[in-house]
């Protein structure tokens, strides 16, 4: 565990466009998610299978393959990227239910997690642009309101209507960025701003 820690502290930042180095390594809590989207449309195009051994990231290349440790039991698990997620603070990762099961964190919840890419599956060079999410409503009017109050920061924006178990999501999101620093700064900015929590994520539409 004291090995694994020092490799996260240590670890290079990457290059995020137009693609992660095999080898890069993130540490942070993992989630996951299973009943209420199973079945769902993933980013890449396909249903999510909450019984195959597949994972949510915000930025990392759809069809990358990380081996996925936990930190505090030492089990490991292989899964592929296909889809975007977790919108949570402090949040690096959704595992399938499947996932979750192999690293047994299912009855947490939650697990303190080391990601390493070791490869891909597929073409990871057409990623699509990164953009910021400041909020999300569940009232279409608010989150017109909000996309207003945002434009007086950054020009443009769009809201991205979701349907979620618990029912449709109006999710407002800035910018298209090429370069994961300025996608970073255009969040740390409006959060500051704002009073908001912001997240970046790869746009793969």
């Amino acid at each position: 565990m004291v090995g694994a820690l020092a490799a996260c502290s240590g670890a290079p930042k990457p290059t995020y466009f137009p693609g992660y180095p095999v080898g890069f390594v993130e540490c942070g809590v993992a989630s996951w998610y299973g009943p209420g989207f199973h079945g769902n449309k993933t980013a890449n195009g396909e249903r999510y299978d909450m019984h195959q051994l597949t994972a949510a990231h915000r930025t990392l290349p759809l069809g990358s393959i990380a081996v996925v440790r936990s930190m505090s039991t030492g089990r490991q698990v292989t899964v592929r990227i296909n889809d975007r997620g977790p919108f949570a603070r402090g949040r690096v990762l959704d595992l399938s239910l499947a996932g979750a099961h192999a690293l047994g964190m299912t009855g947490a919840g939650t697990d303190q997690i080391e990601l390493r890419v070791v490869g891909y599956q597929g073409r990871t060079a057409e990623m699509g642009v990164l953009r910021v999410q400041v909020g999300s409503f569940s009232d279409y009017q608010n989150a017109i309101n909000f996309l207003e109050r945002v434009k007086q920061f950054y020009s443009g924006g769009r809201i991205q209507v979701v349907d979620l178990p618990e029912g449709k999501r109006y999710r407002v999101q800035i910018g298209q960025f090429s370069r994961e620093a300025q996608a970073e700064a255009a969040a740390s900015h409006l959060e500051s701003s704002l009073d908001l929590q912001a997240f970046v994520f790869r746009d793969d539409s």
